[in-house]
């Protein structure tokens, strides 16, 4: 396993490229209402990504050439665990459960994150769902640091999960990320072996737990793309971008409206 150590220089370009993603999810969340279309909010990010930001969207047309994934972003409601395609005939509906995944390409350089927006009134269920998941993201980001192994990140998240009574997703991981979209290491959510990797400063990748309310078990749809719940109980998903660094973690992809430091010390 080959996982690179990234240059000042490519951390400089990895923070500009994590702070573009991030941006793109403040911008779209006040149309996250009820009665839009999943196809018109990934128009309205597309836009911002290419002309205003004047990035490129990594989703578009990433995956194999005879079914590339056809739009900018993914958004995945409800059931959906990950990888959902918008179109102009799904209409968000009070109640409804949504994560927007965004990755933005800059100067040849990724940012990936992604969150949940709770449409109108969400079912106390869906909340707690929500809450925990993001939750879980941050008891994650907050032990990474040099020295670790890479195993300690899904030890920390798969416990607390399931002492919410969540289970973790076991299909889908994190990953390396850089130049490259998915890259070495694979970082698992839950326990499991990690082939003996211990972080370095330098090391980028994402977490990005995906809980859901049953069972972990996952189906692909026929679409070759679509993930859901084996038996339809919600999914929830948080994602940021981080890198190792001397003294603790840097996340690239932080949010204003978040209650959590950009950089940790240890």
């Amino acid at each position: 396993m080959t996982i690179s150590i990234k240059t000042a220089d490519e951390l400089q370009k990895m923070r500009v490229a994590g702070k573009l993603a991030a941006e793109v999810l403040e911008m779209i969340a006040p149309h996250v209402v009820p009665g839009v279309s999943t196809g018109e909010l990934d128009r309205l990010c597309a836009e911002h990504i290419t002309i205003k930001q004047e990035a490129i969207s990594a989703c578009l047309n990433y995956g194999p050439r005879d079914n590339p994934f056809p739009k900018s972003v993914c958004i995945s409601i409800n059931e959906v665990v990950c990888h959902g395609i918008p179109t102009d005939e799904r209409i968000l509906k009070n109640g409804d459960i949504v994560n927007i995944d965004v990755t933005v390409i800059k100067d040849g350089y990724f940012g990936d994150t992604s969150k949940m927006f709770i449409v109108g009134e969400g079912s106390i269920l869906a909340k707690r769902l929500c809450k925990i998941t993001q939750e879980s993201l941050y008891k994650a980001i907050r032990i990474v640091k040099p020295g670790i192994r890479l195993k300690e990140i899904g030890e920390i998240i798969q416990p607390y999960a399931e002492s919410e009574r969540f289970s973790v997703v076991r299909d889908f991981c994190g990953h390396g990320i850089g130049n490259v979209f998915h890259e070495e290491p694979q970082v698992l959510h839950y326990a499991a072996n990690d082939g003996g990797v211990i972080l370095q400063p330098g090391m980028t990748f994402t977490i990005e737990p995906m809980l859901n309310a049953g069972d972990y078990r996952v189906r692909i749809m026929k679409d070759g793309w679509t993930v859901k719940t084996k038996d339809r109980s919600l999914s929830a998903q948080y994602e940021h971008t981080l890198a190792v660094t001397e003294t603790g973690c840097e996340v690239f992809t932080l949010r204003e409206e978040e209650d959590f430091p950009a950089i940790i010390h240890h």
